[in-house]
C-alpha cells in the first residue's frame, strides 16, 4: 500500500503567504547576540566574532551572510571600513550586505554592479577567503549564467573544497538545467561526486538528497511533476529510496551538530522523509530541528513554507 499524501498544506495562494520570518542564524547563539548589537551600530563585537571565527570558512560565510541581512548592515560596514580601511572582515561584510541588497526584488542594475565591485575588492584583501566568492555566487545564482555561477564555485572550492553552502547553491543551479524528468540528470552525478569526494564525516554526504529535492522543485515549476509529493512518484522510486536510506543512515551515525548549517540539512532530510511517507523517521529529525525551520525545501511545489513545516512536524510528532 502506498503511503498517504504528506500533509504539507495547500499550494500558496497569491497574497496568502504567512508573515513568518525565518532566522538565518539557525541557532548560533554567539551570532544572535552579536547581531543584536550590530543592529544598533555597535560593530566592535562583530569584529571580535569574525576574528574568533578565523578560517572556519563554513562558519565565517554563515555568520557574515547572517549579519549582512541586517537592514543597516551596509551602512555599519562602511563605518567600520572608515575606521579600519584595510580590514578584510569589514570589506567582506560590506560585499555580503551589498549582495543582499542587490538581490531584493526591486533592486536595479546599478546595485548589482556595486555589489560585484565590492565582492572583488574584498577578495583582493584576503586571497584565501572563499566568502567574497560565495557572495558573488549568490548574486550570479540569481542574475548570472550557469557558467558564471560555476566559475565562482570553482574559486570557492580552490579555497575550501568542502564548502557547504557553495555546494548547495551549485546543486540548485544545476537542477535547473534541461527539462523533463531525466533520471540521469547531471545534478545527480554532481551530488554523488561531491559526496564521494568529501571526507566521511562531511555533511556533503547529504547532498544527493538536496539534489533530489531541487530537481523536484524544478519539475513541479515546469509542470512535469505533480505538486503532491505522493502522487508525483518522485520520492518513491529506486533512486529516491537509495538516496534517502544512505543519507539517513549517515545522519544516524554522525549527526554533525557542530556544523553551522546542519539544521539546513536536517530540514531537507525531514522534508524528504515526509515526502517518502516515513513520518516515524522524520520525527527524529524534527526533534533535532526544534524551532529552526528553513524556507527551503518547505516552499517547494508552491507551498507556503512555514505552514508546510508545521503541518509536516505535527504529522510526524503527533503534536503541534
Amino acid at each position: 500500500m502506498s503511503p498517504p499524501p504528506p500533509p504539507l498544506g495547500r499550494a500558496r495562494r497569491k497574497g496568502g503567504r504567512s508573515d513568518h520570518a525565518f532566522d538565518p542564524a539557525l541557532g548560533d547563539a554567539e551570532l544572535i547576540s552579536v547581531r543584536g548589537q550590530f543592529t544598533q551600530g555597535r560593530w566592535t563585537r562583530a569584529r571580535s566574532l569574525l576574528v574568533a571565527t578565523g578560517a572556519d570558512w563554513d562558519r565565517r560565510g554563515h555568520r557574515l551572510l547572517t549579519l549582512a541581512a541586517v537592514p543597516s548592515a551596509a551602512g555599519w560596514a562602511r563605518d567600520w571600513l572608515l575606521a579600519e580601511p584595510d580590514s578584510s572582515d569589514a570589506a567582506t561584510l560590506l560585499a555580503c550586505a551589498d549582495v543582499t541588497r542587490a538581490l531584493r526584488p526591486k533592486a536595479g542594475a546599478g546595485e548589482r554592479v556595486r555589489a560585484r565591485e565590492a565582492c572583488l575588492a574584498a577578495a583582493a584583501l584576503d586571497a584565501a577567503d572563499p566568502t567574497p566568492w560565495l557572495a558573488l555566487m549568490l548574486l550570479d545564482r540569481a542574475h548570472g549564467t550557469q557558467e558564471e555561477t560555476a566559475g565562482h564555485f570553482e574559486e570557492i572550492r580552490a579555497r575550501h573544497p568542502e564548502h557547504h553552502q557553495a555546494h548547495h547553491l551549485m546543486t540548485a543551479r544545476l537542477a535547473e538545467a534541461g527539462s523533463g524528468g531525466d533520471p540521469l540528470h547531471e545534478v545527480y552525478d554532481f551530488a554523488s561526486w561531491a559526496a564521494e569526494q568529501a571526507p566521511a564525516d562531511s555533511p556533503l554526504a547529504v547532498l544527493p538528497v538536496i539534489a533530489h529535492a531541487e530537481r523536484y522543485r524544478v519539475l513541479v515549476e515546469a509542470g512535469h511533476a505533480s505538486d503532491d509529493p505522493a502522487a508525483s512518484g518522485h520520492w518513491t522510486g529506486r533512486r529516491a529510496r537509495q538516496v534517502m536510506k544512505a543519507a539517513f543512515d549517515w545522519w544516524l551515525e554522525w549527526e554533525r551538530e557542530d556544523h553551522p548549517r546542519h539544521r539546513a540539512d536536517l530540514n531537507f532530510l525531514a522534508h524528504a522523509k515526509i515526502c517518502e511517507g516515513r513520518p516515524a523517521e522524520a520525527a527524529a529529525l524534527f526533534h533535532r530541528i526544534g524551532s529552526h525551520a528553513t524556507a527551503a525545501p518547505w516552499s517547494y511545489s508552491g507551498r507556503d513554507p512555514y505552514p508546510a513545516f508545521l503541518a509536516a512536524r505535527t504529522f510526524a510528532l503527533g503534536t503541534p
